[in-house]
């Protein structure tokens, strides 16, 4: 059996690190558990979920050119037909409620669907934005430092 992105496979944790853990898959190839694919939720030590020798259930992620294998235990868990990550994300999390949304949400104002915007008016508006941001980053920095023409001595 390859070892394909996309496939559920047991293996056995070989070794544990502060990013991850390691585990064994068939055909004696090792692939690496990032530490948030461990669990739904924040792990802050590995050692708390998984320990060298453990028989895990792994899904692929990635097989890279030069052999490295990427593994997600959490993503095996989740239920088969492609709803587990909405069910997960939708039980805990509170509702928005009645929350006025803040965003701007790219219609115009009849709400005739998406607004089209070149990539000149894009470009346009990213160096407005980019230059407002560096001319505001310039005037508390300098006024910290003393400005321009300060003396130093």
């Amino acid at each position: 059996m390859s070892i394909e992105v996309g496939s559920k496979l047991q293996g056995k944790v070989t070794g544990i690190t502060n990013f991850g853990a390691f585990v064994e898959l068939p055909e004696g190839k090792t692939g690496l558990v990032h530490i948030s694919e461990v669990a739904d939720n924040y792990v802050k030590d590995i050692n708390d979920h998984l320990k060298v020798g453990d028989q895990v259930e792994v899904k692929v992620l990635n097989v890279e050119k030069d052999g490295k294998i990427g593994l997600s235990i959490k993503k095996a868990k989740e239920r088969e037909g492609g709803e587990g990550e909405q069910q997960r994300y939708g039980q805990g999390r509170p509702q928005r409620g009645n929350r006025p949304n803040n965003r701007p949400n790219n219609r115009d104002r009849n709400d005739r669907g998406p607004v089209k915007e070149t990539f000149e008016q894009k470009m346009s508006r990213f160096l407005k934005d980019s230059e407002d941001r560096l001319t505001s980053l310039k005037r508390n920095t300098e006024s910290k430092r003393g400005g321009r023409g300060a003396r130093r001595g």
